[in-house]
């Protein structure tokens, strides 16, 4: 196994990383901006090193920086964990080219499913189906062209985007004519690739995504599904395995196809292949993300089976061939973030009062504690509060009894927890009815 692991990120994506770090014998080094030489990655890091000021650019997407720190740890392994450089195919290439493995999948395997477009071909080859669209990047004349035969609404994808970034929907010609021109100067700023391409716009889908580990030698395996239905504007806020709307026929389906796309590609490492799902049951297929994801507990939840070990051990060599999955019972995330329960604004502050839930089948992902200074910086997420139980119903439960106990207080600091005791409250989501256009429902 490795001996020392720098860990580029921060958050509790970092303190993960540096427990898993921990139980493999192996030796972590945290790197922080200034704005979190107080956060908890660092305290538990058994070495740490500041990269920069408080900016993201001037630190957590620094590289420069980043390789300076693994050149004076003596890190021999980087773990990038999600978000800042983790899906970065350069960051990738230029830690490999330093002798320092990269753990996740290689430089041109994160090139490859970075573009939309060249991922859609692959899966139309391994026979994944595909929302109906332009069978490539696109001109407006094309794009008017296919909305014409596919009809409206539908939407324009940027080829390099992810994450819910570099989408427009339209809901008809005026509009497709106004915004196309619109679309590609985005993307060209925020990807640095303008290319457009245009799906038909499903009208409340549920968002699936399946988890797949692959190692070296070809061995895939799949451990089952998420259901990331409830988002709002295209960032997922609640998450839950497996999903109520999936029966073991379509999964089983699904997870075939997920493998044969996997070694087509030749990944290597923890991934996602993320599918749209109609109200009739058809999926189709969206993209993969070659990163740890931010709900993947509730995949280790139902599984047994540690994600972030194996990337670990994977990116050293060991094989997948022994791993059995076995699933049991269901999982449901609620990322509880710094922000205003009605608005989704922003409130960073300081953690004044903390009180965690406990208790069966309870897990808390956080890197925030008493006395802890929320910074305005980044992603304000705080805690991932992960509950299972034996059946989705006892899941529920044990969401709102963890909720009620959940407290966070401080001055000018709130938080989304209301926001999901609605959601595991309403009848749509007891029901399993739930779709990507029910937070703005909701809300309403």
């Amino acid at each position: 196994m490795f001996k020392k692991i720098l860990i580029a990120n921060r958050g509790e994506i970092a303190v993960r990383a540096i427990r898993a770090c921990k139980e493999l014998g192996v030796k972590s080094v945290a790197v922080y901006s200034e704005a979190d030489k107080n956060s908890l990655h660092v305290k538990l890091a058994d070495e740490a090193i500041c990269i920069g000021p408080p900016e993201a650019s001037r630190s957590y997407l620094d590289v420069p920086s980043i390789m300076s720190a693994v050149e004076i740890s003596k890190a021999e392994a980087l773990y990038p964990g999600y978000g800042f450089l983790a899906e970065n195919p350069k960051f990738a290439e230029i830690t490999s080219k330093s002798g320092v493995k990269f753990i996740g999948p290689s430089a041109e395997t994160l090139e490859l499913i970075g573009d939309k477009i060249k991922t859609k071909e692959i899966a139309a080859r391994v026979g994944i189906p595909l929302v109906p669209g332009s069978s490539g990047a696109t001109d407006l004349e094309k794009a008017l062209e296919v909305a014409s035969k596919i009809g409206y609404p539908v939407v324009l994808k940027a080829s390099a985007g992810g994450g819910g970034r570099g989408i427009r929907i339209v809901m008809n010609e005026k509009e497709l004519r106004e915004k196309f021109p619109i679309a590609v100067q985005e993307a060209e700023i925020a990807f640095g690739d303008g290319r457009i391409f245009v799906e038909k716009f499903l009208i409340n889908p549920k968002h699936i995504e399946f988890q797949v580990l692959a190692d070296s030698q070809g061995n895939v395996i799949v451990l089952g599904e998420r259901e990331c239905s409830i988002q709002r504007r295209h960032q997922k806020l609640i998450e839950e395995a497996p999903s109520p709307s999936v029966d073991e026929k379509k999964r089983k389906e699904i997870e075939t196809a997920v493998v044969e796309f996997c070694r087509e590609i030749g990944y290597e490492g923890a991934g996602t292949v993320e599918f749209l799902m109609d109200e009739e049951g058809n999926f189709y297929f969206m993209e993969m993300n070659g990163r740890i994801q931010v709900e993947h507990p509730v995949t280790e939840m139902v599984t047994g089976i540690d994600i972030v070990k194996w990337q670990i051990k994977i990116a050293y060599g060991h094989k997948l061939k022994t791993v059995k999955v076995k699933k049991k019972g269901f999982a449901i995330e609620m990322r509880i973030n710094a922000e205003d329960p009605d608005t989704f604004m922003p409130s960073p502050g300081r953690v004044e009062e903390l009180i965690l839930p406990g208790g069966p089948g309870i897990r808390i992902d956080t890197h925030i504690y008493q006395g802890y200074q929320v910074p305005p910086y980044y992603d304000s997420l705080l805690v991932k509060l992960i509950v299972w139980g034996e059946t989705r119903e006892e899941a529920i439960r044990r969401g709102l009894r963890a909720l009620e106990e959940l407290t966070i207080k401080g001055q000018g600091l709130k938080t989304n927890a209301d926001f999901h005791r609605r959601v595991l409250q309403s009848r749509e989501f007891k029901e399993g009815k739930h779709h990507i256009g029910f937070v703005e429902e909701l809300m309403v």
